[in-house]
Parts: structure tokens; sequence; C-alpha cells
């Protein structure tokens, strides 16, 4: 019994060249054992009763293979970092514009200490991961933190000693 498949494709290739013919004759041969492979196993799996799919096991399976860990829940913690990193960022530009605006200087401080977060993540997951994005936000991050450090430092010296 031939598919559809297997009548067109017979009925395209005869109309051309003898080496379009063999080609459509072995292409409606491996068409054929497909079906065949297809129809015995859907004739086994009948014969068997069927696949049973236990929702239990299948659980306890997946539970073992991620060590009891909870694939959302990280998910959404690493989001909510991500996030929280953001708002911080945001936070401390509010906080150097305001004392920038009332003449107190630049606290060069906020930075170095919110770059040096973004450092430490990024640079923990370039290590995990070895994403080379990761790797290349690791060093500007940890750049930028100690740009930020020294900077905050050698004003804080500055200020005190004259």
């Amino acid at each position: 019994m031939l598919t559809t498949e297997q009548v067109y494709c017979s009925r395209y290739f005869s109309r051309h060249s003898p080496i379009k013919r063999e080609a459509s004759t072995i292409l409606c041969v491996q068409s054929a054992l497909c079906s065949l492979v297809i129809l015995w196993t859907r004739l086994l799996v009948r014969l068997l009763g069927g696949i049973h799919i236990n929702k239990d096991e299948i659980l306890a399976k997946s539970r073992r293979e991620n060590k009891n860990r909870d694939l959302f829940k990280l998910e959404v913690q690493s989001r909510a970092v991500n996030i929280g990193s953001v708002v911080a960022v945001f936070l401390a530009t509010v906080f150097f514009v305001v004392q920038l605006l009332l003449d107190g200087g630049f606290n060069w401080g906020l930075y170095a200490i919110l770059f040096s977060v973004s450092a430490t993540s990024f640079l923990i997951t370039a290590f995990r991961l070895k994403r080379s994005l990761d790797i290349v936000f690791a060093i500007i991050c940890t750049l930028a933190t100690l740009m930020f450090s020294f900077i905050h430092i050698y004003n804080l010296i500055t200020t005190f000693i004259g």
C-alpha cells in the first residue's frame, strides 16, 4: 500500500530522465520502509496495551535529575537579583545627582559599590558558564569598580589632607 507521498513521488520522477527514475525508486523505497517502521511501532504499542505514563514517576525522576531544586524558583530569584541591581543603579544615580545639585561634591563610592555587585555576579557566571559575553561584562564591571574606588579614595585623601 503506497502513501500519497510515494504516489506523487513516483509520478513526478517517472516523467523525467532515467537517473531521476532511479532516484525516485530509491526515495519511494525509503518512504515505504519508514511507513513500515511507523506501522510496526503502532502495532507493537497496541499489542502491548499502549504506553502508560505515570505522572508521579515522571515527577520523581525529574526531581532526582534536578536534585530537588525548583528551576522556576531559581529563575525567578535570578530575575529578581537582576531587577534589584537595576533599581540600585537608579537609586544611586538619584543620590549622586541630588548630592551634586546641593554642592556636596561627587560621591564615586556609590558607583564603586554598585559596580562591585555587578562585577561579582558576572565573574561568578563567567567562571561557571564560560560565556564570552559574561567574561567581557565581568572585565568591564571590575575595571569600573576599581576606577570608581580609586577616584573615591583619592577624593577622600585630598579632602582630608587639605
